[in-house]
């Protein structure tokens, strides 16, 4: 393998089709069809809807992909995907699309968590990954709090949402005010003209006896719904702006309290934050000026890096291959749940690990393989 590993990476683990393809910690290429637009009335993502986009996206997108990075497919070191956590029938589409390009390509196959690759992503903007690396992601199925002693295989959890994740809350939030979906950047558009201290929302888990790490959004969520309840039971008009930037406040604020807590009871001098959630402006803003007064150095990638794409997946496909990690079986499963604790999942040492360093077995790059009428050597 060559020092610089040449993967293509495949996400679907929501409605998101990503494929990205990545030379060591060198982006090259990162394209997504988004069905978000087909979810949008029903004011969140229907699993079926996203598998049977990711099913139309899927060969369009890696071709894409290839064209973008002006490399051929076979010129690839590996193949990585999601393989969990996630939507099961999405996941299910990447995987096999993910072992059909890889078997017909002879190349390793690597199973890879989600969650890691969105640590992962930072090296395509910052370098390598300090370790040990302390994450805080947050999405709208994730608000984890993560140290990563070696994002291949040591990832530990420290604390986790238990109950709506971040995202999530807000999108019923901005489903309460009437904005549509998704709901997180259009409350970061509304906060930027409102007042965040016009509304003491309460601030979840942040007691002297809770758990230090672990995020509550479900009971913020239902005050502000009160809140706007009373208002419009009264006839009074709801201030969306205040309404939005006062909610925001207090998910960012206890998102970056607890994860400067958890710096410094690690001893962890880097804080990297990753997920959807990631791209707002108050959560970036205030993270910078708590890590700064905390002696702390904040890694965060930029908006596009930071919602699901390919270019995550590649990320840490790329840094498997580096590290020689053990390829994927071909009989890798989707895992929904698959635990954060697992950054990749490893094969046997049998089918999949003999194509290491050459061909799957019974494969000759003398037939031609097709997927969809499309060549793959092309």
């Amino acid at each position: 393998m060559a020092d610089e590993p040449l993967v293509l990476g495949i996400e679907t683990s929501c409605d998101e089709t990503g494929v990205g393809i990545v030379r060591g910690h060198t982006l090259l290429a990162d394209a997504i069809a988004s069905s978000v637009d087909e979810h949008a009335r029903f004011g969140g993502v229907v699993p079926e809807v996203a598998s049977r986009a990711h099913l139309e996206a899927m060969v369009p997108t890696i071709e894409r992909a290839l064209s973008e990075a002006r490399i051929s497919a076979r010129d690839l070191d590996g193949v990585a995907v999601t393989a969990g956590p996630g939507l099961a029938g999405a996941l299910l589409v990447g995987v096999s699309a993910a072992k059909a390009y890889a078997y017909a390509l002879g190349k390793p196959l690597y199973g890879v968590n989600h969650l890691a690759s969105h640590i992962c992503v930072d090296q395509l903007e910052h370098g390598a990954l300090p370790e040990p690396t302390m994450a805080l992601l947050v999405s709208g199925g994730h608000s984890s709090l993560l140290l990563a002693p070696d994002i291949t295989a040591d990832v530990r959890p420290l604390g986790s949402t238990i109950d709506d994740a971040a995202g999530e809350a807000f999108d019923k939030v901005a489903r309460v005010l009437n904005l549509g979906f998704p709901g997180g950047p259009v409350i970061d558009r509304y906060a930027r003209e409102g007042d965040p201290q016009a509304i003491a929302f309460p601030r979840g888990l942040t007691g002297p006896r809770d758990a230090p790490y672990d995020f509550s959004f479900s009971g913020l969520k239902t005050a502000v719904a009160r809140w706007i309840e009373a208002k419009r039971n009264a006839g009074e008009e709801v201030p969306v702006r205040d309404v939005s930037a006062s909610f925001q406040e207090a998910v960012t604020d206890v998102l970056t309290r607890k994860a400067i807590r958890a710096c410094k009871d690690e001893g962890v001098d880097h804080l990297m934050i990753g997920g959807g959630v990631a791209a707002n402006s108050r959560l970036r803003s205030m993270a910078e000026e708590r890590c700064a007064d905390a002696g702390i150095t904040l890694r965060v990638p930029r908006p596009k890096l930071c919602t699901d794409n390919g270019a995550m997946v590649a990320a840490l496909g790329a840094e498997m291959v580096a590290r020689r990690r053990a390829p994927s079986d071909w009989d890798l499963p989707a895992d929904s749940s698959l635990p954060v604790t697992e950054p990749h999942v490893p094969g046997s040492g049998g089918p999949a690990g003999e194509h290491v360093h050459g061909h799957a077995p019974g494969h000759s790059h003398d037939h031609v393989h097709e997927l969809s009428g499309k060549n793959l050597y092309s």
